[in-house]
């Protein structure tokens, strides 16, 4: 952490010449840094990619709030279509390829377009890989999955039953597990939450997706509560992401409508009138698990874990709003 704050700060002083002055303070989380006469807010985030870019986003927004001061995020890298988010949600960065985005007062430093090689990663645990993504959902939607057997477990996971068996072992070597003579204990569960939730996003989500498409009759967008899915034991349609997020706290009209399913697109296309569109405001995501339909949400949303996720991985402050709520209401046993 230390190190890439260095980087940044030699990579932005160089670039502007400018003094810069880092000091320790009193405050709670981090320190203070001053540009000029701007003083900033420090945080330093190792890694910003998709997958964990809602949760520090939420976490920025919180600490600046909290200390009343404008943020400066320092990290490794931050990507250019993340960089837009951040920058439209006011906050401030700088990486230690060069790049930053700086507004505050008077002051204004705009360096865009520089890259950094990145090393290739190696050794993954295999708990947040694909399969493990699958099984740690099980554990999540309920921790009580632990204490079943490994083959009742692999499959509601819909994973190889060696599988089972080695992701465990990695989640009691990093302290996620903690195993009795009588029962086997979700630890740090927040974390293990956290981490799900980037390894979802960067791995599995990219996968699900089957089709980007619009409505044929534009006026469905804004009536879409209306429109109904016709669900039987093996054929399931359901909301997610925005749309399950207003379904779960009634809070907002989505701008992105996400819809899982375990049957074709064709199929969903024809029930719902949709036509494919590149760029269209409709995702048709083929759905990542067995849900249980006699769960209360169950006929209309995907699991408020899966709706958190999705709301997580936005960069838009409605959605981490939403996602709180939906976190506090459903979630509960998660914390």
């Amino acid at each position: 952490m230390v190190e890439i704050l260095d980087n940044a700060i030699v990579k932005l002083k160089g670039n502007t010449g400018f003094d810069i002055c880092v000091s320790d303070t009193k405050l709670k989380k981090s320190g203070i840094i001053t540009i000029l006469s701007e003083r900033f807010l420090v945080d330093v985030k190792p890694e910003i990619s998709r997958g964990n870019k809602g949760i520090m986003l939420s976490q920025l927004v919180d600490a600046s709030r909290e200390e009343n001061l404008p943020i400066l995020l320092f990290t490794h890298y931050i990507p250019s279509d993340i960089a837009k988010e951040y920058i439209d949600a006011g906050i401030n960065y700088a990486d230690t390829a060069g790049n930053c985005y700086i507004r505050s007062g008077s002051l204004s430093i705009i360096i865009q377009g520089k890259r950094i090689r990145r090393n290739p990663r190696v050794n993954q645990a295999r708990a947040f890989q694909e399969t493990g993504v699958k099984v740690i959902f099980q554990l999540l939607v309920n921790p009580e999955n632990g204490n079943k057997p490994y083959r009742e477990l692999a499959k509601m996971a819909d994973v190889s039953l060696g599988s089972v068996s080695q992701i465990f072992k990695e989640l009691e070597e990093l302290n996620f597990i903690l195993r009795t003579k009588k029962q086997k204990l979700l630890k740090n569960k927040p974390e293990l939450l956290k981490r799900w939730i980037v390894a979802y996003h960067d791995i599995v989500r990219p996968k699900l997706l089957l089709k980007r498409m619009d409505y044929i009759y534009p006026e469905d967008f804004s009536q879409w509560q209306h429109l109904l899915f016709d669900l039987t034991d093996e054929n399931i349609t359901l909301w997610g992401n925005e749309n399950a997020g207003a379904l779960l706290t009634k809070q907002f009209n989505p701008a992105l409508h996400t819809i899982y399913t375990n049957i074709s697109w064709q199929n969903v296309s024809r029930n719902l009138k949709l036509r494919p569109a590149q760029n269209g405001r409709i995702e048709i995501l083929r759905l990542p698990y067995s849900p249980n339909l006699n769960d209360e949400y169950a006929n209309q949303t995907v699991h408020p874990l899966l709706v958190y996720a999705d709301l997580m991985g936005s960069s838009d402050s409605r959605n981490i709003e939403t996602a709180k709520l939906v976190y506090e209401q459903y979630l509960q046993h998660i914390k």
